[in-house]
């Protein structure tokens, strides 16, 4: 069967696998949230406190609503070590695995705890949100589930994680340019430090990938082309606030009106992992394989041709109410 020839080559790489591991930063150097938020246990805890309060007044609506839908992207997080789990191969099989491929996923998810439980903070002290409505919204998220659409394929999984991490990298080191513009040298820091990890999570899955393409490149080339035959689905696309309306696609608008993540962004990761896994020079690739070589290889110029106009079309469409910043419209 398909899976199992595949199964059999991630296992092959634990070898592999277990040199990646240097990238997860090891805990005790690694920076946790209360590195950067107020000390509420020491005597000038209130002017430290004000200070967060202060810079977050700057920082503008559309702003805020694309900071708290990435936030609670983040928090959604066992969502996504569910999805890992699932993947034959590089699943964690005990819960407590000591295979290459489990101490991965593990220290991935640790690692990316930290995202959520930062910026999460940040939102309750600056005074800004609605907190009780982001929080509803995290837990409809997780409720609802997420479905990747790799049909629990390892190869497909791997992909989709390359294409993401630097999808999350983009976002978060955009919004740190935007929190920095509007004054807020702290939550520019936050959101540095955020992108930072996503950029090592990034490089160690497209590693992943490239290597699979060394041992099994017919249907590592086919894995990737399936993955972007259609739009990537991104992580919180079933995010819900508990009415009728695709609040997913209002957030989504608002990122594109300013500039955190964009049809641009979009096209421009695909055309940066087609780049690194030196698609265009596979060879001795036939049939399937070889024409998924040739769609991957123009995938990029093709979304780059339509990302004006959508970008344009984005722009025209309504604004929309957010629980999460009381009902004001942006």
């Amino acid at each position: 069967m398909l899976i199992d020839t595949r199964v059999n080559v991630l296992k092959s790489m634990e070898g592999f696998v277990e040199e990646q591991l240097v990238l997860l930063n090891p805990v005790q150097e690694s920076w946790q949230p209360g590195d950067l938020l107020p000390d509420l246990t020491v005597d000038d805890w209130r002017e430290s406190l004000q200070r967060l309060r202060e810079g977050a007044q700057g920082i503008p609506d559309d702003a805020l609503v694309v900071l708290v839908g990435n936030t609670v992207t983040e928090e959604a997080l066992p969502s996504y070590q569910t999805m890992a789990n699932r993947h034959p191969g590089v699943a964690d099989e005990t819960g407590a695995s000591d295979s290459p491929w489990a101490r991965w996923t593990r220290g991935w998810t640790a690692e990316e705890n930290r995202h959520g439980e930062l910026l999460s903070t940040y939102l309750y002290l600056s005074g800004r949100v609605d907190m009780r409505e982001v929080q509803v919204t995290t837990q409809y998220l997780i409720g609802n589930g997420f479905d990747p659409h790799t049909a629990n394929d390892p190869y497909k999984g791997l992909v989709y994680t390359s294409f993401q991490e630097r999808a999350t990298r983009v976002s978060h080191g955009n919004m740190a340019q935007l929190a920095n513009k509007s004054g807020d040298v702290l939550l520019g820091k936050m959101c540095n430090l955020v992108a930072g990890d996503e950029a090592r999570h990034e490089e160690v899955y497209k590693r992943f990938v490239k290597k699979i393409l060394e041992l099994d490149p017919g249907e590592g080339v086919q894995a990737i082309a399936q993955m972007m035959t259609s739009r990537v689905v991104m992580p919180a696309r079933l995010m819900s606030d508990g009415s009728a309306r695709d609040l997913f696609s209002q957030f989504a608008l608002v990122a594109q009106r300013v500039g955190v993540y964009t049809t641009h962004d979009y096209a421009a990761i695909m055309e940066h992992l087609v780049a690194y896994w030196d698609i265009a020079h596979l060879s001795g690739l036939r049939d399937a394989a070889a024409k998924a070589q040739d769609y991957l290889c123009g995938l990029a110029a093709r979304y780059r041709a339509v990302a004006d106009s959508m970008s344009k079309r984005l722009a025209r469409q309504p604004k929309a109410a957010f629980r999460w910043i009381f009902n004001r419209s942006v």
